[in-house]
């Protein structure tokens, strides 16, 4: 059994009676009881009392002027008592107008209020002086030690007392110690000049009631009850004590009793009658109308009193919908409502989770002109608190404290109960602490509500300390305050600690209740101790307390795991005498016990009786068998019923359907369903119908559930409101919130009962799903109409359908409605609304958003905070990702592992190495281990910016951390070995990866294709390729395209071919940039005529074709020199209507850098005829203006495909280069630059990083680029800023452009300078010098002189550059170049560039020389090597090996 359900919040101020018989010295009595732990129930033991001072109406209200004549006529006042008892709302009031105070009225013999009775001067002087003998008198007997006796007092006759000054003494005495009181009394009995009088009765009666010595009280009563002069208010000061515990009976009978007698009931009568019966069970529908009539037949009018009484009655209940039949009827019958009557409305209003309506109230006090008290203020204080509401009910204390009221006890006990629900426990004992040095001393409640707060929280040594507190400071715990530490120990697991506890309220002398002994057998049910718990089960049944059903179970299922079918059976007996219920009840309830035998007996016993079996009660056992898996017993026992019981062949079916649900066996349930369903059996049968669509539906077979339930209106039978419920839930949930919609209105039009705020969330959701805003809105509007304050969660699925949207005007509306109606927003709420802001792509109105939110009072969350930062993450602001970051962490809130996963994803997307490296540092200072998302993440990263060492470093870390790589690692591995041109690794890697199981992903094959055609590896890749088709995976244009490439790049055209089939074969069909690669192919081998019959055949297709197809051909005959033929095609292309653009004018361009002037004036003249004359101005002319056109057509370059800006750059550079325009070819490489058409990084000096990338230019572009980067170091050398590294890198890439390799160009023209870049030894396609070297050289070569690029002033007669071998050199240098690598092979950079600077006849007598020196040495090495092995020495050795890596570092084969 739940120990939730033994939770509740009751407590309700009460308000003072008074009757119209009353004086005008009025005598208020207030009680209040804050939140507890439990239903309520009788409280067994007296209270812990304090003085609550606020009965006088100038401490009451003291923003109000009073006089002195009013102040002296308010002076009497009657203090209240705050009762500590949990879950009972004490009644003070109504108790002391019963017993008391009416007595008081009838025997001080006071003059009425419309006449005045003359005094003599004897009587005066006693109504003067009686208060001080009785006080006199009262300090005296207060004063005695426990030892002494009042006799010792009341012998020595110390002032002269009458009968009525006894009374008030016994009165005065009681509410300090009822046993003294009690003392008198008997005193008085005992002397025989004393005559019992019914006031003095009366008032013992009253003060054991206010004791609850309900015992002595009835044997007080029973002594005097035959004597004469006992009167009504003898009567209903016994009432009242049969009231004060809930024995509405007793207080039945006492009232027959006094009719018997011959007393006629007075109005007191009735009102302690009506008490009595709203303390002793929940109110029954109407029960308050019927009361009030009760009252009116027996000829009394109610008062206030009868009114305030049943208003009470139904806060301590959180019934509104009685209160408010109460308070219309009070209305009807024009009796004015007065402020406890708005205090008693406004805490019901309160309870029942209406704060907006008990403000209502509140602000209409003034109206009525009440001035709203301290109780006022405490009411609408717990009704914010209730709800959580923290700013409100700190608004409503200051508002308090401003009227001038100080905050007391229940102010206190409600926050310290707020706190504590909302689990900030620190909070609710700061508040305590505060309370106590304010001077308001903590009571039983306070106590009690901490301890319940602490036990719900498992904070149970806080709980138990504060309780040891409790009884340091003289206050006793109540039942209550035991039941929720109990309540605490059972709900942690520490069943020792609440037995303790339990036998120490025992011993304490407080006897358990209901609540105490459930917890009790709860906590020894699950420790599974059957005799502990039959013992306890047979005390609470002796002491007239009975177990709830749940509770039954739990016994059962206890006992029935021993067999102790005694205990059992006598259950059994007890379910039947003390629960009056029937054998097929019983029978369900030993189902869910366990006791399947006694079970089945007892529904066996009802059949025989012929008893009608109630559908629902026999559905639950069979379904309790069920689960326990006796599906057999189950079936046995539908034999037996259908044997004995006439027509339950449908009962039978159904019941087959809903064991099959409940046994979660959904599919035989279905199948069960359908056999039966043909023969119309299901007909009528509304919870067959429940069970199966609530079964479909919590196993999301949600088509299922729509099926069955159009079968169902297809019998006509009529849904209940559960169904409804599930199904316009179902619809919503597949995206049907029409249809839903509709099920909803029929509902509500039917008038069955539906959680509505969870259907219009549902509908909400839906309509917000499917972008239907309209339609959502309406949803809410309507239910805006009949709620004033709508569920939040209505509220946020709103909010949540204008973020998906990005609608964020709509969605801070709502937010602005919620604000000003209800109920208050939530951390939630402002996500939704940060949501909308980042969907509809406004991220920058983030922060005004937040600091508006701040402003009005609302603390930004870690969520919101992190919403912001997986905003900023996915949009790839690194510097706003990394501000809000830092920002969390000094606002105190720490990162989580998603926060990480983020922040390195974001980080290592944007290669920001070093940051990712500090956050992978920090994670692990701060306990985080690495994940393989992690992991992963720095291996894209790694791979990326192509440090391969630490990208395998993190592959040893996580196999070092026993982590098992997945996918995505070994996809990452493998693009990380195919572009460190390995991909025999990376082919290694991955039959690994599908030997484990994991597929790679298509993008992974295609990278490793890649490779092997960068590596020339042919083979590889035709075989995996083939593995591919032949595995069927689907491969797309791209693959075929990739390997196009391939053959492209080595001029195999006919492979070509025969792949454009295979592609054809596989149903994809050749695009147009599949012909161009199969046209570039036959032009890369040399082939420009079959290039142009592809053309034609597109031609002849009628294909659209475009300059692409066209380019194709005219590149092709260009590359093979056919210049004339280049320059027809570009005419013929004209003359079909298609206009050339950039793809025309950059392979012309490119063509001309590699002729002579007269073919590239050609080329260009050309091109210039057709409408682009721009690069033969730039040959020609010396204007400034041709780079703003230049600029212009870049920009138009730009946003094209296939990178047309960069392409025609690096077209231009080598042209420019070519022909000598170099300065007109750095104006425009650094435009390319600005422009970001060419990279940032291409040189990176002025940002302390020497290094140089210019992979992927042009030959021309990159010796631009190389020129102005040497100058740049030149500068940063003679400066001495910044300061170089250790050693310089220049990365110059293995890739060729246009048959021209960057490599070997960039050698060739350094080592022809004689810098000292040398070839790395570990990476192809990367230089690297000494700065030291390189410093000294930049400084004193006569190559570095002047750097400075310029413009021949005439064109050259030829072309300055010539492309050998790959090689893009200056035409002077191809001779030296020629006749060094025939006759030499492959040197080192520094010999080279000596020999390459000689001149003819020296570098020939050089070379001969070397030759020579060469035959000279293999013949020594040959002689020496037939005559013997020459002995050589280690040092020899060490030089040799020396020299040896000397020599590889400077090789460099100039490729």
């Amino acid at each position: 059994m739940s120990y939730m359900a033994f939770t509740g919040v009751l407590g309700f101020a009460t308000p003072p009676l008074k009757s119209s018989r009353r004086s005008k010295t009025q005598k208020r009595e207030t009680s209040f009881c804050c939140c507890s732990t439990s239903t309520s129930v009788t409280e067994q033991e007296s209270a812990t009392k304090f003085t609550y001072s606020r009965a006088s109406p100038s401490v009451r209200w003291p923003h109000l002027k009073f006089n002195e004549t009013q102040q002296i006529s308010q002076k009497k006042t009657q203090h209240s008592e705050v009762k500590d008892e949990i879950g009972v709302n004490s009644e003070e009031g109504f108790e002391n107008v019963a017993a008391n105070d009416e007595g008081d009225e009838m025997f001080d013999k006071r003059p009425s209020r419309n006449r005045v009775k003359k005094m003599n001067k004897l009587a005066l002087k006693r109504a003067k002086d009686w208060r001080n003998r009785v006080q006199f008198l009262t300090d005296k007997i207060l004063e005695l030690k426990s030892n002494e006796f009042v006799a010792d007092v009341l012998d020595e006759k110390m002032v002269q007392m009458t009968p009525t000054d006894f009374c008030f003494v016994v009165k005065w005495v009681g509410e300090k110690s009822w046993q003294r009181a009690l003392e008198v009394y008997e005193w008085l009995n005992l002397r025989h000049w004393y005559a019992p009088n019914a006031r003095m009765l009366a008032t013992i009666l009253g003060v054991l009631g206010k004791a609850n010595q309900e015992a002595l009280a009835v044997e007080i009563f029973g002594r005097s009850e035959g004597a004469n002069g006992i009167t009504v208010q003898v009567y209903n000061a016994m009432m009242g004590v049969y009231a004060r515990n809930g024995r509405f009976s007793k207080v039945q009978e006492l009232l027959d009793l006094m009719r018997q007698r011959g007393y006629e009931p007075d109005l007191v009568s009735f009102n302690t009658l009506i008490n009595a019966r709203l303390r002793s069970r929940p109110m029954t529908p109407n029960l308050g109308i019927e009361l009030l009539g009760e009252v009116r037949r027996s000829g009394i009018r109610p008062d206030i009193i009868t009114y305030n009484t049943l208003i009470s009655g139904c806060s301590r209940e959180s019934n509104l919908e009685e209160a408010v039949k109460v308070f219309q009827d009070m209305e009807a019958h024009n009796c004015q409502p007065d402020l406890w009557t708005y205090n008693a409305m406004i805490s019901v209003y309160g309870r029942c989770g209406l704060s907006g309506e008990a403000e209502r109230l509140f602000k209409e006090l003034s109206r009525k002109s009440f001035f709203p008290d301290a109780v006022t203020y405490n009411s609408l204080l717990y009704a914010f608190a209730r709800e959580g509401n923290v700013e409100k009910v700190k608004e409503i204390g200051d508002e308090m404290v401003e009227m001038g009221f100080s905050k007391d006890e229940m102010t206190y006990n409600t926050i310290i109960d707020m706190y504590g629900k909302q689990g900030k426990h620190e909070t609710a004992l700061q508040i305590y602490r505060g309370m106590k040095s304010s001077g308001r001393y903590p009571d039983a409640v306070t106590y009690t509500v901490l301890i319940d707060s602490l036990g719900k929280s498992n904070k149970m040594t806080e709980a138990a300390n504060l309780m040891s507190e409790m009884m340091d400071a003289g206050i006793k715990p109540t039942l209550r305050t035991y039941s929720a530490l109990i309540c605490g120990y059972a709900k942690s697991g520490q069943r020792v600690e609440a037995e303790e506890m339990y036998d120490c309220m025992l011993r304490s002398g407080i006897k358990p209740d209901n609540l105490a002994y459930s917890i009790m057998l709860d906590v020894h049910i699950r420790s599974k101790n059957a005799k502990k718990s039959m013992m306890l089960y047979q005390n609470m049944v002796s002491d007239g307390f009975v177990p709830d059903v749940a509770l039954y179970e739990a016994l059962l299922r206890v006992l029935g795991g021993e067999s102790n079918e005694i205990c059992i059976q006598q259950v059994v007996e007890d379910l039947e005498n003390l629960h009056g219920l029937s054998s097929e009840i019983i029978s369900c309830v030993l189902t869910k016990g366990g006791c399947y035998s006694f079970a089945a007996e007892q529904l066996r016993l009802a059949v025989k009786q012929n008893r009608s079996l109630n559908r629902e009660n026999l559905l639950s056992i069979l379904a309790s068998y069920s689960l326990s898996g006796q599906h057999a017993e189950a079936i046995e026992l539908l034999n037996f019923i259908q044997e004995h019981a006439s027509g339950s062949q449908q009962l039978i079916a159904e019941a087959l359907v809903v064991i099959h649900c409940k046994a979660q066996q959904l599919d035989a349930a279905l199948d069960e369903y359908h056999k039966n369903n043909s023969q119309c059996i299901f007909k009528g049968s509304v919870s067959m119908f429940e069970y199966l669509i609530m079964s479909c539906a919590e196993n999301e077979r949600f088509a299922e559930a729509s099926q069955v339930f159009s079968d169902m209106k297809f019998y006509g039978i009529e849904p209940s409101g559960d169904i409804y419920q599930r199904m316009s839930l179902t619809y919503c949930e597949m995206g049907l919130p029409e249809t839903a919609h509709h099920l909803f209105e029929q509902a509500e039009t039917k008038g069955l009962p539906l959680h509505r705020s969870s259907i219009c969330t549902g509908l909400v959701e839906a309509y917000g799903k499917l972008k239907q805003l309209e339609k959502a809105e309406s949803v809410v509007g309507r239910l805006r109409q009949t709620c004033q304050i709508l569920d939040r969660k209505v509220w946020h699925s709103l909010l949540q359908a204008y973020a998906a949207s990005g609608c964020y005007e709509k969605a801070r509306a709502a937010f602005n409605t919620m604000m000003r109606d209800g109920p208050s927003p939530t951390v939630d709420t402002m996500n939704y609304l940060l949501q909308a802001l980042i969907v509809d792509g406004r991220l920058n109105e983030l922060y005004v958003v937040i600091q508006d939110l701040q402003d009005m009072g609302f603390k930004i969350s870690k969520s919101s905070i992190i919403l912001m930062l997986e905003a900023f993450a996915q949009s790839g602001n690194v510097f706003e990702l990394k501000k809000i970051y830092h920002g969390m962490k000094a606002a105190g809130y720490l990162p989580t592992m998603h926060l990480y996963r983020v922040m390195i994803g974001l980080l290592s997307r944007a290669k920001q190495v070093r940051d990712v490296e500090a956050m992978v540092y920090e994670m692990e200072e701060a306990g985080f281990t690495l994940d393989l998302c992690i992991y992963n993440l720095l291996l894209k990263m790694y791979t990326k910016i192509e440090d391969y060492k630490k990208t395998v470093e993190v592959y040893q870390r996580i196999q070092e951390s026993g982590l098992k790589p997945d996918e995505e690692t070994y996809n990452s591995l493998i693009l990380m070995y195919c572009r460190d041109r390995r991909p025999e690794e990376a082919l290694s890697l991955m039959r690994e990866m599908r030997r484990l199981g994991l597929n790679p992903q298509l993008d992974t094959y295609k990278s490793l294709i890649a490779a092997f055609c960068k590596k020339v590896m042919i083979e590889e890749a035709e075989e995996l390729f083939d593995s591919l088709r032949s595995e069927e995976h689907k491969l797309d244009r791209s693959f075929y395209h990739l390997m196009m490439k391939m053959y492209r790049s080595f001029g195999d055209h006919t492979k070509a071919e025969k792949l454009l089939i295979t592609m054809k074969e596989s149903g994809i069909e050749p695009s147009v940039a599949t012909m161009h690669l199969l046209m570039t192919s036959y032009g890369s081998s040399g082939h420009p005529m079959e290039a142009e019959k592809v053309l034609n055949s597109l031609k002849s297709t009628g294909t659209d074709l475009s300059t692409l197809s066209y380019s194709s051909v005219i590149d092709a005959y260009l590359k093979n020199g056919d210049v004339d033929i280049g320059i027809q095609k570009l005419e013929e292309m004209k003359k079909e209507g298609l206009d050339p653009d950039y793809r025309i004018w950059t392979c012309f361009v490119r063509a001309a850098s590699l002729c002579d002037i007269r073919e590239a004036t050609m080329l260009l003249s050309a091109i210039r005829d057709a409408g682009f004359p721009l690069p033969i101005r730039l040959l020609t002319e010396n204007s400034m203006s041709l780079l703003t056109e230049i600029d212009d057509y870049l920009k138009i370059l730009e946003p094209l495909e296939d990178n047309a800006a960069f392409n025609f750059v690096n077209a231009l550079e080598d042209m420019l280069w070519a022909f000598e325009r170099r300065a007109t070819a750095t104006w425009i490489f650094q435009l390319a630059i600005k422009r970001n058409i060419c990279h940032h990084n291409v040189f990176r000096v002025a940002d302390k990083d020497w290094g140089a990338d210019f992979r992927k230019l042009s030959a021309g572009a990159a010796l631009v680029g190389l020129t102005l980067w040497l100058d740049l170091m030149q500068d940063a050398s003679l400066e001495g800023f910044p300061e170089s590294p250790k050693s310089v890198v220049l990365i110059t890439g293995t890739a060729e452009y246009n048959k021209v390799s960057l490599n070997s160009t960039l050698k060739a023209y350094l080592w022809e300078m004689g810098s000292p870049f040398l070839p790395c030894k570990t990476r192809s396609g990367v230089l690297i010098a000494k700065a030291h070297s390189l410093r000294l050289w930049l400084k004193d070569s006569p190559f570095c002189m002047d750097l400075e690029l310029k413009d021949s002033p005439i064109l050259p007669e030829t072309n300055s550059m010539q492309l050998i071998e790959g090689c893009y050199i200056r035409r002077g240098l191809v001779p030296a170049f020629t006749d060094i690598r025939e006759r030499l092979g492959q040197v080192t950079p520094r010999k080279f560039a000596r020999l390459a600077l000689l001149s003819d006849e020296k570098r020939d007598d050089i070379i001969r020389a070397d030759i020579e020196g060469r035959r000279e040495k293999l013949a020594k090495l040959g002689k020496v090597g037939g005559t013997g092995r020459i002995k050589r020495n280690r040092f020899s050795k060490k030089r040799f090996t020396r020299r040896t890596v000397s020599s590889e570092a400077e090789t460099g084969a100039l490729n």
